[in-house]
């Protein structure tokens, strides 16, 4: 076994695993795993730039993160950033700092790249599944991507688009500053519009409705889930490999859209960090089942931070 470290820095989450690996089946035995919400593509769809105090939030929460990975003795860290500082032009400012905090130097990577890091995460566990047909489509709605990935045992074909739960909350939901006490019906249906297009984005070059299993990652969908189950809080074990069906995602789309503020909050399984934005990633995942007649969507835990610990166990040996 192998003490790896994996950060995933996305447009609304920094993620941290810390496992023993098995480089040779992919086996992870979790020694701490932790997410913090930092926001850093606030603002990016609109300026371009990642934002001073977004920049701060991140780079807290690295040196709270590189205190735990010395804490463990991890003998390899691979950090890797997706969306937002892919998109920003001062994304030179992110890499210095977090070089100056954990010592190695984030890894940008492309979407299809992200999209291989999920697949692996995600399936590696549903083999032992044999009631789950294949081909999977994998999809990682995260704040300003998502990430499909159609595959059985390896990824046969990727896309990402730019569709995300921060970056549709931004363009559609805002108003002076402030997200819609609830959003109105116009700006739900530009937002489905908008959504519809990545879709047809996607299904150019992914096989989409060749699918048999609809694998579902990242805050949007576990949340929806642990609604969907009505959790006293958010039960990690009690929504990995949990199944939701097409008409109670449609269930609580239809409610969070049209919740205020408050009432969102006063959900026990909601993270604070997600109020404001889950509506907006609800809505893409009901697209997306909508799109390819699927009757449920399978929640995996394990996702493209699990993918990146796993690669990084590999590349160890």
């Amino acid at each position: 076994m192998t003490r790896v470290a994996a950060i995933d820095c996305g447009t609304n989450s920094i993620r941290l695993l810390v496992a023993d690996a098995d480089p040779a089946t992919g086996e992870l035995v979790d020694l701490d795993r932790r997410m913090t919400i930092v926001r850093l593509g606030q603002g990016v769809d609109r300026t371009g730039r990642l934002a001073p105090e977004a920049l701060e939030r991140t780079f807290a929460a690295c040196r709270e993160y590189a205190a735990i990975i010395k804490e463990h003795g991890a003998e390899r860290l691979r950090f890797v950033a997706t969306s937002a500082s892919r998109d920003a032009e001062n994304r030179d400012d992110f890499v210095r700092g977090v070089m100056d905090i954990l010592g190695v130097e984030p890894e940008v990577i492309t979407g299809d790249e992200e999209a291989e890091f999920s697949f692996t995460g995600a399936t590696r566990e549903l083999a032992e599944h044999d009631h789950l047909p294949k081909p999977y489509l994998v999809v990682d709605i995260g704040g300003g991507s998502t990430e499909f990935v159609v595959g059985e045992d390896h990824v046969r074909v990727a896309r990402s688009v730019d569709v995300g739960c921060v970056r549709m909350t931004e363009r559609h939901l805002v108003r002076d500053g402030v997200v819609s006490d609830p959003s109105t019906e116009e700006q739900i249906a530009a937002m489905r519009a908008d959504i519809e297009a990545a879709l047809d984005l996607a299904e150019v070059t992914v096989p989409l409705r060749e699918a048999h299993t609809l694998v579902g990652l990242a805050g949007s969908v576990t949340t929806v889930s642990a609604i969907a189950q009505n959790l006293p809080e958010y039960d990690s074990a009690a929504i990995h490999h949990s199944r939701v069906s097409h008409d109670r995602v449609r269930e609580i789309t239809d409610w969070l859209l049209h919740s205020t503020h408050a009432e969102r909050a006063a959900v026990p399984s909601m993270h604070p960090g997600r109020v404001d934005v889950i509506a907006a990633g609800a809505l893409v995942l009901l697209a997306i089942m909508e799109r390819i007649g699927a009757e449920e969507v399978v929640v995996s835990e394990h996702d493209i931070l699990d993918g990146i610990a796993i690669k990084t166990a590999e590349d160890a040996q």
